[in-house]
């Protein structure tokens, strides 16, 4: 069963002086994301973006992940149909995480039908949410730092 949670995840890689973030172009709504999906039944946060990336864009599950602090809430209307997980939950969050994957191939699943590799500029420049655009902030900003 699905659990009420959500997770966002940036893969990157360095280039050069800056880093470079993986955005992707969704089919069904025609807009620039993360790589973001919901949590299965016995899952932890952190197995779900496992699981998601490698769904979405074949990334090695053993690769580096870094959890960011950026967490947001989306109505369970906008993840699901109708209130999925009972009257009394209206809000889902959404963890957001950062990969590295640095001498990977990404490959597109289903979802998406283009991968960008962007600057953080350019990058937040196509991204539709707001969410989106915070956690890929941090992450920028915890990997100016390393």
């Amino acid at each position: 069963m699905r659990q009420p949670y959500q997770t966002l995840v940036f893969p990157y890689k360095r280039d050069g002086n800056e880093f470079k973030y993986a955005i992707f172009l969704r089919k069904d709504f025609n807009i620039w994301q993360a790589i973001s999906g919901g949590g299965e039944e016995g899952e932890t946060i952190l197995e779900t973006a496992k699981r998601e990336c490698f769904e979405e864009a074949q990334i090695d599950p053993n690769s580096e992940y870094m959890e960011l602090d950026s967490m947001c809430t989306i109505p369970v209307v906008k993840v699901r149909k109708g209130f999925f997980w009972g009257d009394d939950v209206f809000v889902v969050k959404e963890h957001s995480f950062g990969v590295n994957v640095e001498g990977q191939e990404l490959v597109l699943g289903d979802e998406h039908s283009e991968i960008k590799w962007a600057s953080y500029e350019e990058a937040e420049k196509l991204l539709k949410f707001d969410s989106n655009k915070n956690a890929l902030w941090e992450l920028n900003e915890r990997l100016k730092r390393l």
